[in-house]
């Protein structure tokens, strides 16, 4: 017989009562301290942090469980992505297809940049550092921890312990990349905001006076012939199922690939990488979900609407929220203690380095609407989507210019582009050769992103020459 008096009973919520009162006292604290409101640090990173600080005292060390906060942050990024997916897109201000897809470049550029970055500190580092807790394809986690965020940085870290394990490295590769997504959170708010006040300053960007309050119409509430709030089932009872349901599926994929017999390669390099996608896979499986009830509707097999988007955003709103908080205080100083320097570098010169390239793109890119182009991908690239769009809210409350749509339709492109880039994240980390070729790659690729993104800047500055 199960007794609910015993702490067994209690465990997982506990762990979600600890996240939930920090996110309200974080929240209380970013709304009523003007030092942090100004800061525009997310409410989610404040809680994380809060808990990290008490970590050390001796009750609260007990009560806070690592890995269930790192499980946590696992699933919280796929059902976060599944919700995502089956949203019905709606296009808020005008763009064009090119410019979607120069986004998506830009994207997945930056994450190239971003790998470079880190292997050209780590593998120098690895070579000349006597450090037997120091893994030289470590860098390569500075692209999942700024421009993927605490999920994907927790997902390959895990990843990448087995393969240091494998080669007699006790890295701690979760720690290790849930602290740059920290920090990346940081720099994206902290960096954005000095940078913005420097602009205002020289009086390239307006103040926009007062707090921008976003102004809701029904159509945003509910479509037409949508299911009612609460008949026999409540819609939000039905968003949730559909998203668990995505979910259910990703799970049989990746337990399915996980019975199959690949070989030596297939369990040691695919069989790990697929568990690692798992938002991956729930956004794919999320959009053939929502492609065929859509399908449904129009051959009327389907009578009434059943996604919401609404209540959907506000689901994966939550999923995020929770995932930052659980992979912040997921991390442990003690896994870090001989790794600060790597840490502090790779951190430090990939902000440089996305900084002025993101710049650059924006400049060339958006010339009608450059800082709001540069704000919006800067935040995204260093934090969330989310921090992009709290960065660009600040100089375009009411999302005239195109940025905040290239934001979000550049998702599938960037998709597309970045693929290749997250399998070479599972071959870097296989040995050091593997690494090196990595590197060789991402630089071609760099290159090759580079001309595309670029190409007609290069292309008339030739021509200008040649007349």
């Amino acid at each position: 017989m199960t007794s609910f008096a015993s702490l067994s009973a209690w465990g997982w919520l506990i762990q979600f009562f600890i996240i939930v009162v920090a996110l309200l006292v974080a929240n209380l604290v970013r709304c009523n301290v003007p030092l942090f409101k100004r800061s525009l640090l997310p409410s989610a990173l404040l809680a994380g942090l809060l808990i990290l600080c008490l970590k050390p005292f001796g009750f609260f060390a007990a009560l806070v469980d690592k890995p269930s906060m790192e499980i946590i942050t696992y699933h919280a990024l796929g059902l976060g992505f599944v919700a995502m997916a089956l949203k019905n897109k709606k296009i808020r201000s005008a763009t064009t297809t090119m410019k979607v897809v120069e986004t998506g470049a830009v994207t997945a550029s930056t994450y190239i940049l971003q790998g470079l970055t880190g292997l050209l500190i780590t593998i120098p580092l690895f070579l000349l550092w006597n450090n037997t807790d120091f893994f030289y394809a470590s860098g390569l986690l500075l692209p999942m921890g700024y421009g993927q965020g605490p999920g994907q940085a927790l997902n390959f870290g895990v990843t990448y312990s087995g393969w240091a394990e494998g080669q007699g490295i006790a890295f701690h590769g979760a720690d290790f990349g849930l602290s740059i997504a920290a920090t990346g959170f940081i720099v994206g708010s902290l960096v954005g905001v000095i940078y913005m006040n420097i602009l205002r300053r020289k009086g390239r960007l307006k103040r926009q006076e007062g707090d921008y309050k976003e102004e809701y119409t029904l159509a945003d509430y509910q479509s037409d012939n949508e299911i009612p709030h609460a008949e026999s089932i409540d819609k939000l009872t039905v968003q949730i199922s559909l998203v668990l349901l995505v979910y259910a599926m990703v799970f049989l994929l990746m337990y399915g690939v996980e019975q199959l017999d690949l070989g030596n390669f297939g369990t040691k390099t695919l069989k790990p990488m697929v568990w690692g996608f798992n938002f991956l896979w729930g956004t794919l499986l999320g959009v053939l979900v929502k492609v065929i009830i859509n399908r449904l509707r129009k051959t009327h097999l389907m009578n009434r609407e059943y996604i919401n988007n609404f209540t959907l955003d506000r689901l994966a709103g939550t999923c995020f929220d929770f995932m930052i908080v659980a992979g912040t205080a997921a991390i442990d100083f003690n896994n870090l203690r001989g790794l600060w320097l790597p840490l502090v570098l790779v951190c430090l010169l990939g902000a440089v380095a996305t900084f002025f390239y993101v710049r650059a793109c924006a400049k060339h890119l958006y010339p009608d609407y450059r800082y709001e182009g540069f704000f919006s991908m800067f935040g995204m690239l260093t934090g969330t989507a989310s921090n992009g769009m709290i960065l660009l809210r600040e100089i375009d409350p009411k999302f005239e210019t195109p940025a905040a749509n290239n934001l979000v339709l550049q998702t599938i492109p960037a998709i597309v582009f970045g693929f290749p880039v997250l399998l070479l994240m599972g071959f870097g980390p296989q040995s050091m050769k593997s690494c090196l070729i990595t590197l060789g790659i991402l630089v071609v690729a760099f290159l090759v992103f580079a001309l595309f993104i670029f190409r007609k800047k290069l292309f008339n500055s030739k021509s200008q020459k040649s007349n």
